[in-house]
């Protein structure tokens, strides 16, 4: 009997197993931490590597770490096949190429390399090659969105072989990218995927989870052969790899994994539109208390600065809990400039230093923690909670994760933490899951 490759996934934030569940999501690289994950019966684990907070040289730098302490550990445990998949956002907004490139040269070779950005939870679906991003019922090429001025990871073009040329500048150019068009991927594709080798760029298409699918069966069985394939990919390309059945808890029951039926806490980081009109809908929630954190004077970097900010929050979170209410914790919202883009890394960093300190001085019994944004929830789990690993739970929301603390942690065991990607969800989103959570004490 043929057995399935194990998938790797190295997440550049913590929100790209929003489609699985019941796995690992590993917060640290080490060898020994690595082997747990290889030996979990789940058929994925994954890697949060949050490079997509770093500069692209510290991306590099990560990404090599992670592959060389992973060559170690697939050794040690005597693993054979596996598929590796550079998880990244949905709007093609990342390190790319450099983390596949670094991939490629730490645990090659490979014979392709796929761009599979469709995200169907997200709305984003690829036709002819092109990324769209479905808003208000109308599909949107990626590039005339929002997300394509991003002033770190902004991109001219939705076309993705023009994509690859544009990131790799010109090492790949646009006819060099095999392009695997739905109607190829609906009559299959296997003795093509055959014949792929040198690592070549391929772009796929995928209007529906069952394209994704059909692509999934056709590589598994090309690798069964023999071929090795890295993906650049946002999450739904993992659900077909995975094969994984139903979640063992419902969406819609999910209050159970509630902490004693106690109010929980809500931090809101991202500054996307959609997550500045979710947390405008979910203030009007009954329940919720809004707590604003003040940015524009934290740009000075005086730590006196931050810590009376710091005790300023505490004291109104401690306060709402108190009163039985669930505090929602949120950066305020304006646009700030900066000089350059390590100036606003930097910002960024300190900004989540400080949402880190919020993590850590909550009160001990709170009945769960809901983070929105991908970097914010990335820091909560891993500097925040300061866990090794954390057990996957599934999906609260599409495209929204929940995991929990293990029983051993020494602040807050059990407790269920929901990791929102900054740009999933409708204008409700972010209220539906707070009732979700908070249905037995409301």
């Amino acid at each position: 009997m043929t057995t399935k490759p194990k998938i790797i996934v190295l997440d550049d934030d913590p929100t790209g197993s929003q489609t699985v569940h019941s796995c690992l999501l590993l917060l640290r690289w080490d060898v020994e931490t690595l082997r747990l994950g290889l030996r979990d019966d789940s058929p994925i684990f994954f890697i949060l590597t949050n490079t997509r907070a770093l500069t692209p040289a510290e991306a590099d730098a990560v990404t090599r770490v992670v592959c060389r302490n992973l060559k170690q550990a697939i050794a040690l445990e005597s693993i054979q096949d596996f598929l590796v998949v550079s998880r990244s956002d949905s709007t093609l907004r990342g390190h790319y190429p450099v983390e596949t490139d670094a991939i490629a040269e730490e645990l090659g070779s490979f014979d392709a390399h796929f761009l599979v950005p469709a995200f169907f939870e997200g709305g984003r679906v690829t036709r002819d090659s092109t990324h769209y991003l479905i808003v208000d019922g109308v599909e949107t090429p990626v590039h005339n969105t929002e997300f394509a001025k991003d002033s770190v990871f902004g991109y001219r073009y939705s076309y993705l072989p023009d994509y690859a040329a544009e990131k790799t500048q010109g090492r790949i150019t646009a006819d060099l990218v095999e392009r695997f068009l739905l109607a190829d991927i609906r009559t299959g594709c296997r003795d093509r995927l055959m014949r792929l080798e040198g690592n070549v760029c391929a772009a796929v298409d995928g209007e529906t989870q069952a394209d994704l699918d059909a692509f999934a069966a056709d590589v598994l069985a090309a690798a069964a052969q023999g071929k090795r394939f890295l993906f650049r990919s946002a999450a739904s390309i993992l659900t077909a790899l995975a094969a994984l059945p139903p979640q063992p808890v419902a969406a819609e029951d999910m209050a159970q994994y509630v902490r004693g039926g106690k109010p929980g806490v809500v931090l809101v980081g991202s500054h996307v539109k959609k997550t500045t009109q979710q947390l405008e809908q979910l203030l009007q929630t009954q329940g919720t208390v809004g707590i604003e954190v003040e940015l524009a004077d934290l740009r000075e970097g005086l730590s006196t600065v931050r810590s009376h900010r710091l005790n300023q929050v505490l004291d109104q979170v401690h306060t709402a809990h108190t009163q039985k209410k669930t505090p929602v914790v949120y950066t305020s919202r304006e646009e700030l400039s900066f000089k350059d883009i390590q100036t606003r890394l930097d910002f960024g960093a300190a900004v989540s230093a400080l949402l880190m300190d919020v993590v850590r001085g909550l009160p001990e019994d709170i009945g769960f923690l809901i983070s929105k944004g991908g970097i914010t929830s990335n820091d909560t789990l891993s500097k925040g909670l300061a866990l090794t690993s954390a057990r996957l739970l599934g999906q609260i929301l599409p495209g929204c994760s929940i995991v929990r603390t293990p029983v051993g942690h020494p602040q807050f065991p059990n407790l269920p933490v929901v990791l929102f990607p900054g740009n999933v969800g409708d204008a409700d989103g972010l209220a539906t899951v707070y009732q979700r959570l908070a249905s037995d004490f409301e």
